[in-house]
Parts: structure tokens; C-alpha cells; sequence
């Protein structure tokens, strides 16, 4: 790619992100994957966890006045989680714009979530860098925004067996009773079937994955879905 169709390119991603930037070569940095080379995004990508942190919590604070700080620090926390930047960048088809070494770009980097998430913490860094904290907290907010409305605070970040455990002692029934029905595979590649007893529905729900922990979340997900309390 020439450096004109570069340009075309981050003026491109500049123009979705909604922000002008004064510095292009910002962007293109942020964009800059360490299988590059030496010159990339991980400095922007430690300094824009910081921020997406801190901007996150401020808008909570001021959206959900009555919750107390450990609920702030669990909504927090699915917030900014790689998962949803993953999401957030591939809104944005941030694999589009990234600059990847041939060994990422060989094996698919540019639909990996964890580099998609990562380049989206250097954004908002190199926003920051180049216009200071009201336009990175604007950009924060345009992101995040559809994300803090439709969010539940009270299950928002709870696993499925905490949630089913809230909902079930909050109507006064037994607690889920988990027990293991097979354990499958070498000992390397187990998998995992397992049963969640729901005393309201008198029914066993069944999930296999290739941990107990994570059988019983799937199990536990079915039984809230059977319930009408899908997260």
C-alpha cells in the first residue's frame, strides 16, 4: 500500500471515529501491532487502559447515583473487559486498519479479539495524546453510550450461577443443586457433562464443556433461560 492510500485510509477511520486528528501519525501508531516491530502501539495501548478505566468509572459515578462501590467495580469491569472492546473495535472494522508483521497477518490477526481490543485502548490513547481529555472522554462516551443505557445494573457482569443463585433465594426456592453426570476424553481434552437442578421447574439442566466450572455456567445460563431471565 502506497503512502497515499495509507492516509486515504486513516482519514478513512478518523472520519468513523469522529474525531480529527491534528497528528495522523497517532493513529497510525495506535494501529501499529509489536509483530511490526519496535515501533507500535503497546505504550498508547498501557496509557489508554488507564483512561478507558477512568473515563468508564467517571460516567458511571454520575449515571447510577445510589449503587455502591463494589456493584461500580463489577459494572466496570464487563464494561472495559476485552470482550466488549473486541466488540467495540469490530463495530468500527478496526481489522481493516491494522498494520500487522507476516506472521500475524498469516495467521488472521486482524480478526484476533485480543488485538482488536488492544487497538482500541490505543485509540482512545492516541486521542487523548492528540487533543487532550475532553475529546478522548467525547469519544469515550460515543462508544460506550448505547452500551450504559442498555445495560441492567443488578446483572450486568454476574455469572450465570450467581444470577440463578439472586434469583432463586430472592423467591424463597432451594438453592441450584449442580452434580456431575460423565466425565469424558484423555486427560488432556476432558469434557465435562454436567446437571443443574432447578427445585421451581423440577427439572435437570444439562451442559457439557471441557471444565466443571464451565459445564455448570452453561447449565446454570439454561436454567435462567427457562426462566425468563436470559442476561
Amino acid at each position: 500500500m502506497s503512502a497515499v492510500e495509507k492516509q486515504a485510509k486513516l482519514r478513512e477511520l478518523s472520519k468513523k471515529l469522529g474525531y480529527e486528528y491534528k497528528d495522523s501519525n497517532l493513529l497510525a501508531l495506535a494501529l501499529r501491532h509489536r509483530s511490526v516491530g519496535a515501533k507500535n502501539n503497546e505504550r498508547l495501548e498501557f496509557l489508554g487502559d488507564s483512561l478507558v478505566n477512568f473515563l468508564v468509572a467517571d460516567m458511571l459515578y454520575h449515571q447510577f447515583k445510589n449503587i455502591p462501590e463494589g456493584d461500580l467495580s463489577r459494572i466496570r469491569a464487563h464494561l472495559v473487559k476485552g470482550e466488549t472492546l473486541a466488540k467495540i473495535g469490530a463495530e468500527y472494522r478496526l481489522g481493516d486498519y491494522l498494520t500487522l508483521g507476516p506472521g500475524e497477518l498469516k495467521s488472521g490477526g486482524h480478526t484476533r479479539k485480543s488485538i482488536i481490543a488492544d487497538a482500541v485502548e490505543a485509540i482512545i490513547a492516541s486521542i487523548y495524546e492528540d487533543g487532550g481529555i475532553e475529546p478522548c472522554r467525547a469519544f469515550v462516551k460515543r462508544i460506550f453510550k448505547d452500551r450504559l443505557q442498555d445495560l441492567n445494573p443488578k446483572t450486568i457482569g454476574k455469572d450465570a450461577k450467581t444470577r440463578l443463585q439472586e434469583f432463586l433465594q430472592s423467591r424463597q426456592y432451594d438453592l441450584p443443586v449442580y452434580s456431575i453426570i460423565s466425565v469424558n476424553g484423555a486427560a488432556h481434552a476432558q469434557q465435562f457433562t454436567v446437571a443443574c437442578y432447578v427445585e421451581p421447574l423440577k427439572t435437570k439442566f444439562e451442559a457439557t464443556d471441557s471444565s466443571r466450572r464451565k459445564a455448570e455456567q452453561k447449565a446454570a445460563e439454561h436454567a435462567l433461560q427457562a426462566l425468563g431471565e436470559e442476561s
